[in-house]
This record gives C-alpha cells, sequence and structure tokens, in this order.
C-alpha cells in the first residue's frame, strides 16, 4: 500500500491544532539513517486508510519530495470522541534491518472442529494479534491458523502453529503461550425449590374443606 506526505514546515500544539482544522493530520517519520521529518497527510486519505487492516501490519510506500520510501506505521493517536486521527508515527524500513511488528491473527475452521460441531463447545481466541521479528521482505500481512482439527477441551499453542518463513514470535518471557483453547458451553443454572417452599400452599390459595371444616368445629361441652 502507499500513501503521500507532505513536508510540515512548523511544529507545536498551534500550529498542529490549524493543520488539523485544514483537514489535514500531523505526523513524523523517523528511523534508518536519516533525521527524523515532520510530515503532514490528508486527512481523509488517511482516515480511509486507517480503516484497512494491511495498513497497520505491512510495509508502506511514502511518496515524499518526490521519492519513495518504505515505512512502517508505528503509532496512531486518535480523537476521544470525534472521528479525527490527531497524530501517525512512521519508522523507516531498512530492508537488511530486522524489525518487530504485530501481526493479526487469522482463525478459520473453528465451526467445523470436532469441539465445535460433536461437542457444542466454545472456542476461546486469547491471542488476536502476535508480536513477530522478521525482514522487511518477510513481513507477513496476517498469520493464518487453521481449528477445524480443535479437539475437546483442546489448546493450541505458539508451538503448534507453523510461522511464514524467516519469521519468528516475540514472546517476552512467555514458554509456548496458550493462542487457542476449547471450553465447555456455560450450563444454565436451574434452582431447586426447597422442601419447605414446595410444602407450603400458594399465596392466595383456598384451605381444603375438610380443614376449614376442622377449624369451624366447636370443642366438646364441658361436663
Amino acid at each position: 500500500m502507499n500513501f503521500v506526505a507532505f513536508e510540515r514546515a512548523k511544529q507545536g500544539t498551534g500550529a498542529s491544532r490549524r493543520l488539523r482544522h485544514s483537514g489535514k493530520t500531523p505526523g513524523i517519520v523517523y528511523g534508518g539513517d536519516t533525521q527524523p521529518q515532520l510530515i503532514e497527510i490528508d486527512h481523509n486519505a488517511l482516515w480511509h486508510a486507517l480503516k484497512k487492516e494491511a495498513f497497520h501490519s505491512s510495509i508502506l510506500e511514502m511518496e515524499f519530495g518526490g521519492a519513495s520510501s518504505k515505512v512502517l506505521l508505528r503509532n496512531v493517536q486518535y480523537h476521544p470522541f470525534k472521528p479525527l486521527v490527531l497524530h501517525v508515527d512512521f519508522q523507516r524500513v531498512d530492508a537488511r534491518t530486522r524489525l518487530t511488528a504485530k501481526v493479526p491473527m487469522h482463525y478459520s475452521g473453528q465451526e467445523n472442529s470436532p469441539a465445535v460441531k460433536l461437542e457444542q463447545q466454545l472456542v476461546n481466541l486469547i491471542v488476536t494479534e502476535l508480536e513477530i521479528s522478521c525482514l522487511p521482505a518477510d513481513l507477513p500481512e496476517f498469520i493464518s491458523v487453521d481449528l477445524s482439527t480443535l479437539e475437546k477441551n483442546a489448546t493450541l499453542r505458539l508451538k503448534d502453529v507453523k510461522l511464514p518463513k524467516g519469521v519468528k514470535a516475540v514472546t517476552h518471557g512467555q514458554v509456548n503461550p496458550v493462542l487457542v483453547s476449547a471450553v465447555a458451553a456455560a450450563a444454565e443454572e436451574v434452582a431447586e425449590p426447597a422442601a419447605d417452599a414446595a410444602a407450603a400452599p400458594a399465596a392466595g390459595a383456598k384451605p381444603a374443606a375438610g380443614a376449614k371444616a376442622a377449624a369451624g368445629a366447636k370443642p366438646p361441652a364441658k361436663k
């Protein structure tokens, strides 16, 4: 994917606010052997690009000053409640240097797995994006995982997934973390009535005729 950026001459809170009012988004490009570069991007074009998953997890072509360079989206700041991008950060990419990035996990086939189809279990997707390390040329847009063989009460761990060539997972000390688990659906709890509640007459019920007669009987006369 590619996008067009322009040089941003001024920086600061006031300058950035005026830039946003004009329909532009301030940003910065850093990394590599050159100094950080202040940029501005058309807000509408950026807003629509950010809705695409690939814009967040793939190498982008940035057109700037008549030249093209490869960058990776590193950070996006959104307005708390307005549909507005406040700032974006991009990192320059060196083809010979490994990079780290988070890529989405695309799971499929769970509806045909024995856990779901035969046991009516639920599939819990614990990890939806994975941090990886690789060369820019090996960066995948996403990682596909087939869950069609997931068994009852089974778990899928990182070592069970075949990563693309040249890609290594970054786990920050976790040993073979769980990515997916099959769990039983929560059973509906049915409260059992208490024995005394079952024996008690319903509210507003009339007493039996025999009981009423016994209650109205006169005591025997004293001799």
